[in-house]
C-alpha cells in the first residue's frame, strides 16, 4: 500500500529529542520550545509565535484572545475541517458559513458581504490544501465592516500570497503541526501575530491564565493548551528544513500536475490551480472527478485502495454536519460547491517521504481504475 502520508523524520529530530529527554526538560518548559517559537515566527514573517498542543486548540485560543461578545458571528467557509466551527462554538460564538470557490476551493469572497449582520465580528479565511484565499479582497471587506481576521493556515505553511507568507495576513493566524503537515511535531499547533497585546493574551490563555506574580490566583479562565519541549524539539528540527520541505511539496505538486494533465484535458478530473497572486505549497494534491464520468469520489477511492493506493476524502461541508444541527443558530442552506467538492473530490498520497516512482505508480493505477470504472482509456 502506498500510504497517503508519512512524515519525514531524520537524524536531527532524534538528536534534539534525545537531548530534551536527557536534560529532563520533557514538559512545557525548555530551550526547544523557545527556539521553535522564534524560528517559526521568523519563517512566517511575524513577531510572535505561541506554540500549543494542536491546531484545534490554536483556533479556539485565537477566538478567545479577541474577547468577542457572546453570540458574535464568525464568517468561515463551509468547506473546511470542523475545528474552525469549534473555534467559534467553544467561545459562545456562532459560525456562519459561505460556499467555496469552484476553482481554488477556498471560501468564495463574493458571498461574504451578504452574510454580514450587526452581530458579525470576525472572518476566518482558510487556505485550502495549500492554496491561499484572495486576501486583498477579504481584508477590504474586513476593514469596511471593522471585522477581525483569524487566518487558518494549517494547510498552508509555506504558501505565499503576493510574495508574503500565509499566517501573518490577519490579526491572528492559526497553524497545525499534525503528522501530515508541512512541519510536524506529531500533534501540535501555534497562534501567530504581530500584535503585542494579542500575543500576551494568547500566552496567558494557553497556560491556564497563570499570572507569574500570583501563580495560583486566577483573574480569568484559561486552558491548558501547552506544547511540550519534546514536541518542540521535533518541530525545531523540522523548521530548520522549512524551505526544503516546502519545496519538496511544490515539486510533488508539479510532478502530479504533469502526470495527470492528460486526465484533466480529457475532462475526467479537475486539478488544483495556482492563481497569479498565489504560490501554492500543495500541502496535499487533490483532484475533483467530473460528474459526467458517472462515478463519485468514494467509488474511485475504494477501487484505488483495492489496488494499493491510500487516499483521503475532501472535507464534509460544515453546513451539513449532523453535530451542528442541534444548535438554535443552525439553519439549513444550499452551498452547492462545498457539497460538490465533497462528493467528487479526494487527494492522492502526498507525504514528504513519497518518491517520484511511487507518484508515477499512483497515477498509473489511477488510470487503470478509471478504465475499470468507466471504460475510458487515456493514453
Amino acid at each position: 500500500m502506498i500510504p497517503v502520508n508519512e512524515p519525514l523524520i531524520l537524524e536531527k529530530e532524534l538528536e534534539y529529542v534525545s537531548d530534551a529527554i536527557k536534560t529532563g526538560w520533557v514538559s512545557s518548559e525548555g530551550k526547544y520550545l523557545r527556539l521553535f517559537e522564534e524560528k517559526f515566527a521568523e519563517k512566517v514573517g511575524v513577531k510572535h509565535a505561541i506554540a500549543v498542543n494542536n491546531g484545534t486548540s490554536a483556533l479556539i485560543l485565537a477566538v478567545r484572545a479577541l474577547d468577542l461578545p457572546a453570540g458574535s458571528e464568525i464568517i468561515m467557509p463551509s468547506f473546511t475541517i470542523i475545528s474552525c466551527a469549534l473555534g467559534a462554538i467553544y467561545n459562545d460564538c456562532v459560525p456562519v458559513f459561505v460556499d467555496a470557490d469552484p476553482e481554488t476551493w477556498c471560501m468564495k469572497i463574493d458571498d461574504i458581504e451578504a452574510k454580514i449582520t450587526p452581530q458579525t465580528k470576525a472572518i476566518m479565511p482558510v487556505h485550502l490544501y495549500g492554496h491561499p484565499v484572495q486576501m486583498d479582497e477579504l481584508r477590504a471587506i474586513a476593514e469596511k465592516y471593522r471585522l477581525m481576521i483569524i487566518e487558518d493556515f494549517a494547510e498552508a505553511i509555506g504558501t505565499q500570497y503576493k510574495g508574503q507568507q500565509c499566517g501573518g495576513l490577519g490579526h491572528i493566524g492559526a497553524a497545525s503541526f499534525y503528522a501530515n503537515k508541512a512541519i510536524t511535531t506529531g500533534e501540535g499547533g501555534a497562534c501567530v501575530t504581530n500584535d503585542d497585546a494579542l500575543a500576551a493574551k494568547l500566552r496567558l490563555g494557553r497556560n491556564l491564565a497563570f499570572v507569574p506574580e500570583t501563580r495560583f490566583i486566577h483573574y480569568e479562565l484559561g486552558n491548558n493548551y501547552r506544547m511540550t519541549n519534546v514536541q518542540a524539539a521535533i518541530g525545531l528540527a523540522q523548521v530548520e528544513r522549512f524551505e526544503e520541505q516546502v519545496q519538496k511539496r511544490m515539486d510533488m505538486g508539479r510532478i502530479y500536475t504533469e502526470l495527470l494533465q492528460p486526465y484533466a484535458q480529457a475532462g475526467i478530473i479537475q486539478l488544483p490551480v495556482q492563481k497569479e497572486y498565489a504560490l501554492n505549497s500543495y500541502w496535499v494534491y487533490g483532484v475533483v472527478l467530473n460528474e459526467s464520468m458517472g462515478i463519485d469520489a468514494r467509488q474511485c477511492m475504494q477501487a484505488l485502495a483495492h489496488a494499493g493506493v491510500a487516499t483521503r476524502p475532501f472535507f464534509y461541508p460544515l453546513h451539513l454536519q449532523p453535530a451542528l444541527k442541534k444548535y438554535t443558530w443552525y439553519q439549513a442552506e444550499e452551498l452547492p460547491v462545498s457539497k460538490w467538492l465533497y462528493d467528487y473530490g479526494f487527494y492522492f498520497p502526498s507525504g514528504l517521504t513519497l518518491t517520484e516512482e511511487q507518484m508515477r505508480a499512483v497515477v498509473m493505477i489511477f488510470g487503470q481504475v478509471i478504465t475499470q470504472l468507466t471504460g475510458r482509456v487515456i493514453a
